[in-house]
């Protein structure tokens, strides 16, 4: 269940929300009159986050070389490797 504060709480006990990020890696959603405005994460839980988009990413280019059939076989980019890596 996500964490909800409000900007007075954050504003009143930043380090009691600091720890609560750091000890479980989770967002804490802090709300403004009563709605949504932000979440707030650690920089290790941000890091990892972008890790996990850029994976993604990776993954979907990927497979949208196998779908639009930009592949080679195996060999022959091994052999591409085997001769870059001789100069």
């Amino acid at each position: 269940m996500p964490v909800i504060k409000s900007s007075a709480e954050l504003r009143n006990d930043y380090n009691g929300i600091s720890n609560f990020c750091h000890q479980y890696s989770e967002p804490v959603f802090i709300t403004k009159n009563g709605k949504g405005d932000l979440a707030v994460m650690s920089i290790e839980a941000y890091e990892q986050l972008l890790g996990r988009f850029e994976l993604y990413n990776l993954l979907q280019e990927g497979l949208n070389d196998i779908r639009y059939e930009n592949t080679r076989p195996f060999s022959e980019a091994m052999a591409d490797i085997r001769e870059r890596r001789k100069r």
